[in-house]
């Protein structure tokens, strides 16, 4: 097997030809994006060991594992245990080359390939994942920090409240990800204050990435003017959380339903972030649905909320659909948790801007590859479920002639099974513990190996729990250490002079 080859990355994440979505990222699609990135074979020849693949293979197995795994030292470990694994001389044991080859890696390929996936796999999803035959995307912010380095302060300053040295670098960020898939669509990130640093200005730089006919679910701070109106012009629409500087009179407007109304919204003033010649495209005015929604489930913050969505359609779109989309809002948070607790890109490692960009492109990179194996876990599941219910279908309508126009009709069908029913530690844990063996195996061992974990992923669904009530508080005690008030090398030099 070639050090050049990206064999070790798709087998490592359980890709195999002939399985459900096995064309989403073959090989030869790889070699593609990497040539438009600029990177060939032999032009990264510094280190005969550190190619293109097996740098982007062992940086992916920094992010998979947790703890000391995590290292630069335990990605070169792995390094040697594969060169070794493939007749060749074991490589050094010095992290330097690797860094290095790392910091060569061009963010062009590691984005690429992330959008590549998400894109390919979203083109394929099956309708019954879909939302009444729409695709759906999220969209939410969150922060993560960094080290304290002084080039990362400098684009990624601390907050203002903390004192210098005792605060780290903060990113915000804002993802868009598949309501069907749970895949990463797309990520615009910048400095947690400053101008058009906000969530809403990030989202604007993700415009591109939403396709005609998509809707958008979203909570209020996503709800303007503005917003909705670019949506519309990119005929995306809209369903979120009316925003509570806006205020609800269900005595107006064309009137739906109880507590379900059409209204129109004036432009308002033009605003700072927008030029003249943008603002003077704007509709004067624009017509949105408002929808009041009871919440009777108990623990909640609130017992009634206004939904705001372009979905006007009362007849398509009813007012239960709507509220019943607008709860799935909450799927975002468990995404984002994924992405940061389980991927660990909470807290990043890397010290320079360029290689924390990598780093959370990275991150993003393999939260959709391990998104993929659940896909194709769920689809197979889905597959086998229907061959087992055309049988038992069969076996009725032979008995039963006279119901034959009811054997289209799956008997005793289970409801579809969804990627995002399946337990996405589960599918870190089995990557982990294939990581470093399944591309050594034969192509049939190989093949075993992954229907055997597809198989088991597929069992490994996370709990029903609607309407779960938890309060919002931890059990465990942080240990009693005081806070440092200080910088720690000003607080160091102190405890020096005392001893002294």
């Amino acid at each position: 097997m070639s050090f050049s080859n990206w064999r070790p990355i798709l087998q490592s994440f359980l890709q195999a030809d002939g399985l459900p979505f096995a064309n989403v990222l073959p090989e030869e699609t790889i070699r593609r994006i990497a040539l438009d990135a600029g990177v060939s074979p032999e032009a990264d020849q510094a280190c005969p060991v550190y190619t293109t693949a097996v740098t982007l293979w062992a940086f992916l197995s920094q992010i998979l594992f947790r703890g000391e795994q995590r290292s630069c030292a335990a990605a070169v470990a792995r390094v040697v245990v594969l060169s070794v694994s493939l007749g060749r001389e074991p490589c050094s044991d010095d992290t330097g080359a690797y860094c290095r080859a790392r910091a060569r890696l061009p963010l062009a390929l590691i984005q690429n390939l992330t959008y590549h996936i998400a894109d390919e796999a979203e083109a394929l999803t099956p309708q019954s994942w879909l939302w009444k035959g729409r695709r759906v995307d999220l969209i939410d912010g969150t922060t993560v920090s960094t080290p304290d380095t002084p080039s990362l302060q400098a684009k990624y300053p601390q907050m203002k409240s903390q004192k210098p040295g005792l605060g780290f670098p903060i990113i915000r960020m804002v993802v868009l990800l598949s309501l069907a898939t749970a895949m990463v669509r797309g990520m615009a990130m910048g400095p947690y204050t400053g101008k058009e640093t906000g969530e809403t200005a990030l989202f604007r730089q993700l415009l591109d990435r939403l396709k005609p006919g998509n809707v958008v679910l979203a909570d209020r701070y996503f709800c303007s003017y503005f917003m909705i109106a670019l949506l519309r012009a990119a005929n995306v629409d809209i369903v979120t959380r009316l925003h509570q500087r806006r205020s609800c009179d269900f005595r107006r407007g064309q009137k739906l339903g109880h507590g379900d109304h059409v209204v129109t919204w004036q432009r308002p003033r033009r605003p700072k972030w927008m030029d003249e010649e943008t603002y003077a495209q704007m509709p004067e005015s624009i017509e949105v649905r408002e929808i009041h929604v009871k919440i009777s489930e108990p623990g909640f913050r609130v017992d009634s909320l206004i939904v705001v969505t372009s979905l006007l359609d009362s007849n398509t779109y009813s007012r239960d659909d709507i509220a019943e989309l607008y709860h799935k809002r909450w799927l975002v948070e468990l995404d984002i948790r994924a992405i940061k607790s389980s991927i660990g890109m909470d807290q990043l490692r890397c010290k320079s801007p360029e290689m924390v960009t990598k780093e959370i492109w990275t991150c993003l990179l393999a939260y959709n590859l391990i998104r993929l194996p659940m896909m194709q876990a769920a689809h197979r599941a889905n597959s086998d479920t229907d061959k087992k219910a055309d049988k038992k279908a069969d076996k009725k309508a032979d008995k039963k002639a006279d119901k034959k126009a009811n054997s289209n009709k799956l008997p005793g069908r289970e409801e579809n099974l969804s990627p995002r029913q399946l337990s996405f530690t589960a599918a870190m844990q089995k990557l982990a513990a294939s990581w470093g063996v399944v591309h050594l195996l034969d192509e049939e061992r190989a093949r075993t190996l992954i229907d055997a974990h597809l198989h088991d992923l597929a069992t490994q669904q996370v709990g029903d729990r609607p309407g779960r009530v938890e309060p919002r508080a931890v059990k465990r005690r942080p240990k009693p250490h005081p806070l440092l008030s200080k910088p720690r090398e000003q607080a160091r030099a102190e405890l020096l002079g005392t001893v002294a």
